[in-house]
């Protein structure tokens, strides 16, 4: 069904697409007869074979909702429905903010792929914060992350207080922190990825994730862009800061070997999709190869396949996130996964 009506979808700014469809399948999750148990029944992926503990949680299977896709937590009852094992919400920001000007997100349809320059567009911290704990006194089942940015107005020497108050405003209510300095869309984020600013930024916040005897897993995102000597320092600032782990990668700001001609081909933004699928698994494999297997590393970027999971798995990947892969191969594509990983 999906590949009959995407089509249609595709003929729409992809944005005013994104909210209708989310939209749409809320309305049919939450008031259409039947429409939680159709949903499982359809999509559901819970088979025990499947079932990882990665940094201290348990996770139902190994296919998450990358970051980006639900940034406000609107839809994370409806989106787990249709088979995945973990929900990422944000990016988040202590205070609600428009994010770019529109438009901001173009397809690539040649060559699989998404340009997005969104800037971290958002209802604010204390929004989301409220929404998921109404969430989690309805159900506790849905392992949820949180990934903290900060404002686009915060300068970079006043960032670590940003993320402090997305930490302690969403500690309560997710299951685990994505520290989020490597998108390109935001004037400066990713200055701090580098060693001193993002050391200090990690120890800030393990320094309060270690208060009252309760901790949750911090992971940092990082981008596919960086030199190896870049991932040298990243390996080097996990383990001597103790966060959980690493995921790998955000979008790219290269676009070598694209198809697309278009004028959309250069439009300024972050390109997710297939084009990203070998460079970040090559960071996978090298992160994982040089800690010798320190850490857990969630691996996303140009998953579309059963294949593209296997290949991000066997580079290193505990578990692994969709965004771009599940707007162009449809919901059908996770229950796909799951199912070869599980041969």
């Amino acid at each position: 069904m999906y590949r009959l009506i995407k089509p249609l979808f595709f003929q729409f700014d992809p944005e005013n697409v994104h909210h209708f469809v989310v939209k749409g399948l809320k309305w049919f999750n939450d008031y259409f007869p039947f429409g939680k148990i159709i949903l499982r029944s359809t999509f559901d992926v819970n088979i025990k074979g499947l079932e990882r503990k990665v940094f201290g949680i348990k996770f139902k299977n190994p296919v998450g909702l990358a970051a980006g896709f639900d940034k406000n937590g609107e839809y994370i009852e409806a989106l787990s429905n249709l088979g995945f094992g973990f929900i990422e919400v944000g990016t988040v920001t202590p205070l609600p903010q428009p994010g770019n000007d529109k438009p901001r997100m173009f397809r690539l349809e040649e060559d699989e792929a998404l340009i997005n320059r969104m800037g971290f567009n958002n209802k604010g911290v204390d929004t989301l914060a409220e929404r998921l704990r109404l969430l989690k006194e309805k159900d506790q089942t849905i392992v949820i992350g949180g990934n903290i940015g900060k404002n686009k107005t915060t300068p970079n020497e006043d960032a670590v207080n940003d993320y402090v108050i997305c930490f302690d405003r969403l500690f309560d209510v997710v299951d685990y922190f994505v520290v989020n300095v490597s998108s390109p869309n935001t004037p400066g984020l990713r200055e701090l990825q580098e060693k001193e600013p993002l050391t200090n930024l990690l120890k800030t916040l393990q320094d309060r994730n270690f208060k009252n005897g309760i901790s949750r897993p911090i992971l940092l995102k990082i981008a596919p862009d960086l030199t190896n000597e870049q991932l040298n320092d990243i390996v080097d600032i996990v383990k001597s800061t103790g966060i959980a782990g690493v995921i790998a990668t955000n979008t790219t700001v290269d676009r070598s070997g694209l198809y697309a001609v278009e004028k959309t081909a250069h439009e300024s933004g972050g390109l997710s999709g297939k084009p990203l699928a070998r460079r970040s698994t090559e960071v996978i494999k090298y992160l994982s190869e040089r800690s010798k297997g320190a850490f857990p590393i969630i691996g996303v970027g140009g998953i579309h396949s059963p294949e593209d999971a296997k290949e991000k798995i066997a580079a290193g990947a505990s578990l692994i996130q969709l965004y771009t892969g599940f707007i162009y191969e449809g919901p059908a594509v996770i229950k796909k996964i799951c199912k070869e990983l599980l041969k």
